[in-house]
């Protein structure tokens, strides 16, 4: 149930890329502690949905079947993780079929829409969508604390997400659900790159220190360098 105090919809973890750099889908890497790292941000997003009631947690990992892990998901309402497909453009060919993680971010966005109209408690479109990569190391608990203090400040944006000196980082952060119809009519215009769709209502949040290389990890070498970072916190 969500309020103006906290307007959080629900939460999707991007986990289809391809990670030709990795050697593996990053989704399937394993942590030092033995946890895989779909699992860490599942784990992590299940603590917010113990906060907020119901939170829908969804998995956009393009059709891959990437499962959770089933001790994870004891005593938790089976309802609260579930798999999503990727959105397809309308007349879209073979090549549209995989629009990237834009996709993957309409198809949630519909996917909260749909829920809540057929719920009581409706979503509002000012309620927002909390996005995290699966090439990110930064809990999902953190990154929610620190994007959504900027919420009332940025009262014209409609996209709030990470950035270093140099680069936005627009696959964690929040997307305000009233951008559904606009981000729809780009991926049917075959359109898919992000940066382009975002700039003119995106807020930037400044990375803590302690986050530097804990994201935007390619190669084995990023991964092992960001799980140093993570024993470090």
């Amino acid at each position: 149930m969500m309020n103006a105090f906290n307007p959080l919809a629900g939460i999707v973890v991007l986990a289809g890329g391809a990670s030709k750099r990795m050697g593996t889908p990053k989704a399937e890497l394993v942590l030092p502690t033995g946890e895989r790292l779909l699992d860490y941000h599942v784990r992590h997003a299940l603590e917010l949905n113990a906060v907020h009631t119901n939170l829908p947690i969804m998995i956009a990992d393009n059709g891959r079947g990437f499962a959770v892990d089933v001790e994870l998901m004891q005593s938790r309402p089976p309802s609260s993780v579930f798999h999503i497909s990727d959105y397809i453009a309308h007349e879209s060919d073979e090549q549209m079929d995989t629009a990237g993680a834009l996709a993957a971010i309409e198809s949630a966005m519909q996917t909260l829409i749909a829920i809540s109209s057929s719920e009581a408690n409706q979503v509002s479109p000012s309620s927002w969508l909390l996005v995290v990569s699966c090439d990110s190391l930064i809990p999902v608990t953190d990154l929610w604390r620190e994007l959504q203090q900027v919420i009332v400040q940025a009262v014209d944006k409609k996209v709030i997400c990470l950035t270093d000196e140099h680069h936005l980082y627009p696959l964690l952060g929040l997307y305000r659900l009233s951008i559904e119809p606009d981000l729809q009519a780009y991926i049917d215009n075959n359109q898919r790159r992000v940066i382009p769709f975002i700039k003119p209502i995106v807020q930037s949040v400044p990375f803590a220190k302690s986050w530097q290389h804990l994201t935007n990890f390619n190669t084995p070498e990023d991964f092992e360098q960001a799980c140093v970072a993570l024993s470090n916190l």
